[in-house]
């Protein structure tokens, strides 16, 4: 893998993975539009890693209480903390059932093209202009109930469609039920941890099955600039939800659709 190509992965990752304009549609947007091959799975270990560094270390303060909340359920104790950790198993398993469904039947590849992801982002992005501009802006996380986790979750499996977005379709759900903005995006990326840490460990399974440990340097390059641009990216993403709506990325995305659309049919 070119030099060239190592740093415009892990950018492209590392900015994509927690805004609401999918990852997964970026990443399959450089293999249809550039005549580089896949990156591999060592290179998916190491940047995934990377994003997920970041997001732990910006919500380590999250994260902690995420973890004594769910030490004190092992006590029988439920608290604030540890529902809210419930919360995020609860909605993380609907992915993974259809994800794995997916994986299985060999119907994921099948979603992998241009005109998927062209759709993908027009469809996706209006639901969520949709969400933001008529949902209620009053709730917090801490007022979540399991009903509320579950329909998050649901939400998440679309994310499965390249263009839909994980983030996208998360924060979708929770700006129609009424969460504010910061909150929305705070639940989604939280509920990205296990998403993240799930994919990391399937990816290293497949390492560790073919005995495929290549790459070294170029995986610790492509891990640190995913992890910099990713805690940057949720930084100033978190930064701009205090007095700005989803408009800015609701727009890039319909730009993006339009324009793969045209590429698609007429060129």
């Amino acid at each position: 893998m070119s030099i060239e190509q190592l740093i415009i992965l892990a950018l492209i990752q590392g900015i994509t993975e927690f805004l609401p304009i999918s990852s997964s549609g970026h990443l399959n947007l450089l293999h249809e539009l550039t005549n580089w091959g896949d990156q591999g799975v060592l290179m998916d270990v190491a940047v995934h890693a990377g994003t997920l560094v970041a997001v732990v270390a910006y919500f380590r303060q999250d994260v902690w209480r995420l973890i004594l909340g769910g030490l004190t359920l092992l006590k029988g104790e439920v608290t604030a903390d540890g529902r809210l950790a419930l919360y995020i198993i609860l909605a993380t398993l609907p992915a993974v059932v259809v994800g794995y469904a997916l994986l299985q039947s060999g119907a994921i590849e099948a979603l992998r093209t241009a005109e998927i992801v062209a759709w993908g982002n027009l469809i996706f992005a209006g639901l969520l202009w949709w969400a933001d501009k008529t949902g209620a802006t009053e709730k917090k996380v801490g007022e979540m109930t399991w009903g509320q986790a579950l329909a998050i979750g649901v939400a998440q499996m679309f994310a499965l469609i390249p263009g839909a977005s994980r983030s996208g379709s998360t924060i979708t759900m929770a700006r129609w039920l009424g969460y504010e903005r910061q909150d929305a995006a705070r639940f989604s990326m939280l509920l990205s941890i296990p998403v993240i840490l799930g994919a990391g460990l399937a990816s290293t399974f497949k390492v560790v099955e073919t005995g495929n440990f290549e790459l070294g340097m170029d995986m610790v390059i492509a891990a640190t600039l995913a992890c910099l641009t990713a805690f940057g990216a949720i930084a100033i993403f978190m930064k701009m939800l205090e007095s700005m709506s989803m408009l800015p990325f609701v727009l890039y995305r319909v730009v993006l659709g339009i324009g793969l659309l045209v590429w698609v049919y007429w060129l």
